[in-house]
């Protein structure tokens, strides 16, 4: 299987987890903020606080991961769309970009959000 074709079946599943993950991510935050304080301290307890929820964070590096290499993907599709990109190396290079780009981006953005904690800088 080449990328392209890799690229193209990773685009659907990154926009299959997005909606089902996240909408149910996102259904619980509501329904959790709707219901008072203690629950959605519960909810927050998976995804902050010291108890490092190591589930909690492998669910949102994947849902980040997943975000951008679909965001990349579909600015792949894009850039197809208008006719250009379908020269053989061109095509293989920018779905090989897709990957690599979705990683760079995931890392900045968790380097980002937890750099107190990479630091150890204390609040």
């Amino acid at each position: 299987m080449g990328p392209a074709m890799l690229t193209s079946i990773v685009h659907r599943i990154t926009g299959d987890g997005l909606a089902i993950v996240g909408g149910l991510l996102f259904t619980w935050w509501l329904a959790a903020l709707a219901a008072g304080k203690e629950s959605y301290d519960y909810f927050l307890s998976w995804f902050t606080g010291p108890s490092w929820n190591i589930l909690g964070y492998i669910i949102g590096v994947g849902l980040t991961f997943s975000l951008f290499q679909h965001m990349m993907s579909g600015i792949r599709h894009f850039v197809l769309d208008t006719g250009a990109g379908y020269e053989l190396k061109t095509n293989k290079t920018g779905a090989i970009l897709t990957f690599v780009g979705a990683l760079v981006l995931t890392i900045l953005f968790w380097g980002i959000l937890l750099k107190d904690v990479i630091l150890g800088v204390a609040k």
